[in-house]
């Protein structure tokens, strides 16, 4: 009972508490989204290039313009700029709803207005991260806020995908769009009740470019961030865009319906809430580096088995295993970032994060994507996983490596 006590102190804090309980809705209602959309592409154009490049129109703008979003973030109102993002997520929802219910959506639709909702994604998700710090006055309390995050995410992710199976198949995707669409009031409301305290004033000085390479020079400079980093990029280009070609192992390895999308990528989900809450109920931050080692091992080798599964049981069980495997990545490097960097540069080093977690996997969307049309599905997922798999042992080894330095 204390380890969950200690996990959840940050709902102690009235603010972080409703933003949290908006946002846990509004993160179902944007998985329902994203398998509703990824199943309208394919069920439009029957490509996995569509759906590869569906997932890099998603994401690329995240690679592109987080930077800059970092340096919004350190400079300008995060409240109000997290209303106007969520107020522009819900226009495009609403917009796909109603091409869907119109019966004049085409695959280009889906296209732009995923790019689109990456435009928004790139501003909002480094401005929503730093925002965190300001929900919760007790940075003692901030790692609990930050594993809650992740466990809000990956709870969303389990439940998301399954609701999205149940209603495409009952009522159709736009029914999943216009849910979604709703979805995003809830988190409007509450960010313009919440009464926080004034934020400090930012004096700086700096142009935009400047600013930008003083937070970079941070965090690459930095003994720890940099690396980090760089094995978060290497879990996320291979391994998260598992996500974009799912359709193709539901429909054709397993020949099941949405349903049995949902079921896959909800597998995933599940194996990432556990993973979130074992991480949620641990004290102290020397143990997180042999844990992002690990973690990429896992979902580099379960995805990899995955792959030439044919077995629907034994497939639901490695999904387990590949979410586990990147949640644990990403929280834990999440969670080492924040601790370490001060908070004029929260927002830019954020924003770095930001990159390395959702802006890289557009491009792993779109190399897998290419791969499985020339070759197959399978054959493009095991390459990844066994490739994340090789990197992530050289990680753990130059890890270790550096501890044991640390100890002469």
């Amino acid at each position: 009972m204390s380890g969950l006590t200690h996990a959840t102190r940050a709902l102690r804090h009235p603010a972080y508490r409703r933003f949290f309980m908006a946002q846990s809705a509004s993160l179902i209602g944007t998985w329902v989204q994203l398998v509703a959309l990824s199943w309208l592409v394919w069920r439009l154009t029957h490509s996995p290039v569509w759906l590869g490049w569906t997932g890099f129109a998603a994401q690329i703008p995240i690679l592109l313009l987080a930077p800059f979003a970092g340096v919004w973030s350190d400079r300008f109102n995060r409240r109000h700029l997290l209303m106007v993002t969520q107020s522009l997520s819900l226009s495009q929802s609403v917009m796909l709803a109603v091409l869907v219910l119109t019966g004049r959506v085409e695959a280009w639709h889906c296209l732009t207005l995923a790019g689109l909702l990456g435009c928004i994604n790139a501003i909002d998700t480094p401005v929503r991260q730093s925002f965190t710090v300001a929900m919760v006055q007790d940075r003692a309390d901030l790692p609990s806020a930050i594993a809650l995050n992740s466990f809000m995410f990956n709870l969303a992710r389990l439940l998301g995908p399954s609701l999205a199976g149940l209603v495409i198949a009952r009522y159709g995707e736009a029914t999943c769009f216009a849910l979604n669409s709703l979805s995003y009031l809830g988190v409007i409301g509450v960010l313009a009740t919440l009464h926080l305290p004034a934020p400090p004033p930012r004096s700086e000085a700096k142009g935009l470019l400047q600013a930008l390479g003083d937070g970079a020079r941070f965090a690459f400079q930095h003994p720890l961030i940099g690396p980090l980093l760089g094995q978060l990029a290497l879990v996320s280009l291979l391994i998260a865009p598992y996500v974009q070609l799912m359709p193709i192992f539901a429909a054709q390895v397993f020949g099941g319906d949405a349903r049995t999308l949902g079921l896959l990528i909800g597998a995933a989900g599940a194996g990432a809430v556990s993973a979130t809450l074992v991480l949620a109920t641990r004290r102290g931050l020397h143990s997180l580096p042999a844990i992002i080692g690990w973690g990429g091992m896992l979902a580099g080798g379960a995805l990899a088995a995955f792959s030439q599964s044919r077995n629907l049981p034994w497939s639901l069980l490695l999904m387990l295993g590949v979410g586990a495997g990147v949640i644990s990545t990403a929280a834990s490097t999440n969670t080492l970032i924040q601790s370490c960097v001060p908070d004029d540069k929260r927002g830019r080093v954020m924003s770095l994060y930001t990159m390395a977690f959702l802006g890289v996997a557009p491009l792993g969307s779109l190399l897998l994507g290419h791969l499985a049309e020339y070759t197959s599905a399978p054959i493009a997922l095991l390459g990844a996983g066994l490739v994340c798999l090789l990197g992530s042992l050289r990680f753990q080894w130059l890890r270790s490596r550096l501890a044991s330095k640390k100890n002469h």
